[in-house]
């Protein structure tokens, strides 16, 4: 917790702490610390440990839906006869509807069941939308704040480089030329002297002040690092707001530790993981609409394809959810402390002083700047160059006119000089990249975590969904019609489109009672032939 208070503004969210607080252990069963060290094989052993639960869920689903699948096909075989016995007693008990008996129970269980799990994988759906969102934001914010310390440690190699180049020009040239000018005359000459020794000093000064050393051009607004050495590798003045666009090649390759680097590989990778989260959700979300709708339409045809969607579903939804469970880990143990990590693997990468990271780290006001004397050196010595340019122009050039022109380009070179030498003291600041990086530790650790978060919940959900649709779906295959009965049916019904139920149900019961002559008609309660010496009056309808 030490290095934790030392960030301003930013304190590990409840979800950090809980999930960071979730016990490790490794392959061999042994318990192991949370520190956030991606390179240990052991920590890399925890999480797939943590990663193998997914597995076993998965293996605990499809037992259960085997299980199911012997019980619709094997159990259910014995009863074939004694449910062809019984439909015509649930038919009189229902009054002609087939819902009120035994069997027609089960096909209403079966039929909310298949609605109550395709309702809840709606549900996870819209919690894995929200959460795709959430962590496209928080990537944002991260890409976003390294883009913006990007472009502040770019301006600040340039401020130097500039300065350097400045000042080494006016020593090689106008300098020079001076003391040619002044020749023998002592006077002259010793300022101008003292003058090319400052500039000297300027120079070797600001040459150790760099953050990313040896930036080279490699075409018109671009540059790359000399070495290893640098911290902010390929680098472009841009705004913050437009990524930097660098062609793929061998000598522009940036140093492992550069945040214009990570936030376009960040920026790429992201976008395809944004993608694929939204296409997984959308096959998700037609499974359930075609599921529904074979069910309210009985299309066998259409549940079948269906189902086959549905495992693969299935598999994708644990699938997802063991690589989103140590990732919510891993990065809970990053965030709750999250100096410790950037301290020693930048140190790591590219040699940078821990002085100078802890200090943009943490930006405490106890704290000096590491760079706090070599900016005073240098600005004591552009002060004493000033100083000595203007004791030339009062008392030497009166005596030398010709070199005038040369001070004047001195004196032009050390105004610029000095303005870029304000510009650097600025931005060397730590209040600039201290809110970078804050920022970006909230964006990873606040609004990615949660937005994993709620994916994590949404593969668990849409798991749990799948797996009872693909328990229920085969009693609700029982409970259709097979084609051939409802063209049977239609025929029928084709016929005669007046014939009640209620008619044909008589009919089937006056055939049970025997066959009779075809000259016998049925009046009442009694058979008579049709020439009886009394034949019926006619009935009148009723009213």
């Amino acid at each position: 917790m030490a290095a934790i208070a030392t960030v301003p503004n930013y304190t590990p969210s409840v979800w950090v702490r809980l999930c960071h607080a979730i016990p490790r252990l490794s392959l061999t069963m042994q318990m192991r610390d949370s520190v956030f060290t991606p390179d240990s094989w052991e920590y890399q052993q925890t999480l797939l440990v943590l990663s193998s639960f997914s597995a076993i869920a998965l293996v605990l689903s499809l037992l259960v839906i085997l299980c199911f699948l012997i019980h619709y096909c094997c159990c259910h075989r014995g009863e074939s006869g004694r449910d062809a016995e019984e439909e015509e007693e649930d038919d009189d008990a229902s009054g002609g509807h087939g819902y009120s008996g035994k069997k027609g129970r089960g096909i209403c269980c079966v039929t909310w069941v298949s609605v109550a799990a395709v309702t809840l994988c709606c549900v996870a759906i819209g919690v894995g939308f929200y959460g795709n969102s959430e962590a496209n934001d928080g990537m944002y914010q991260l890409t976003s704040s390294l883009l913006t310390a990007n472009y502040t440690l770019a301006s600040i190699d340039l401020l130097v480089s500039d300065t350097i180049s400045g000042l080494q020009r006016s020593v090689s040239g106008p300098l020079t030329s001076m003391e040619d000018v002044f020749g023998g005359h002592k006077p002259a000459l010793v300022p101008t002297r003292s003058c090319r020794r400052l500039s000297e000093r300027v120079v070797s000064l600001l040459s150790n002040l760099t953050l990313g050393r040896g930036l080279i051009p490699i075409a018109d607004g671009f540059y790359r690092t000399n070495g290893s050495e640098s911290i902010v590798g390929a680098l472009t003045p841009a705004p913050p707001s437009v990524a930097p666009t660098l062609s793929p090649s061998a000598n522009s390759i940036p140093a492992p530790f550069s945040p214009g680097w990570a936030a376009n590989t960040l920026m790429v990778n992201e976008d395809y993981r944004w993608l694929s989260y939204v296409l997984l959700l959308l096959v998700d979300l037609v499974v359930c609409f075609f599921i529904l709708l074979g069910l309210a339409k009985q299309s066998r045809w259409l549940l079948i394809l269906m189902t086959v969607l549905a495992w693969l579903s299935l598999f994708m939804s644990w699938g997802s959810l063991g690589l989103e469970t140590p990732t919510v880990v891993a990065l809970s143990d990053f965030c709750f402390d999250p100096n410790t990590f950037v301290l020693n693997s930048t140190h790591f990468n590219s040699g940078t002083s821990p002085e100078v990271l802890d200090y943009y780290l943490t930006c405490s006001r106890k704290m000096s700047s590491p760079f706090q004397q070599i900016l005073t050196q240098s600005q004591r010595a552009l002060s004493s160059i000033h100083s000595h340019l203007s004791s030339l122009e009062r008392d030497a050039l009166p005596r030398f006119p010709k070199a005038e022109r040369s001070l004047r380009e001195v004196q032009q070179i050390l105004n610029t000089t000095e303005g870029n030498f304000h510009q650097l003291v600025a931005l060397l600041n730590c209040r600039g990249l201290n809110k970078d990086y804050v920022d970006s530790l909230k964006g990873l650790c606040y609004d990615g975590m949660e937005g994993l978060l709620y994916l994590s919940l949404y593969s668990f959900l849409s798991a749990l969904a799948f797996t009872a649709i693909l328990c229920s779906l085969p009693g609700a295959w029982r409970s259709f019609h097979s084609d051939s009965d409802d063209y049977e049916d239609s025929d029928s019904e084709s016929e005669d489109p007046f014939t009640s139920h209620q008619a044909r149900r008589q009919t089937a019961t006056g055939s049970q009672r025997g066959a009779l002559p075809p000259f016998y008609s049925y009046q009442g309660a009694a058979w008579t032939p049709p020439f009886s010496s009394a034949p019926p009056l006619p009935t009148l309808p009723a009213c």
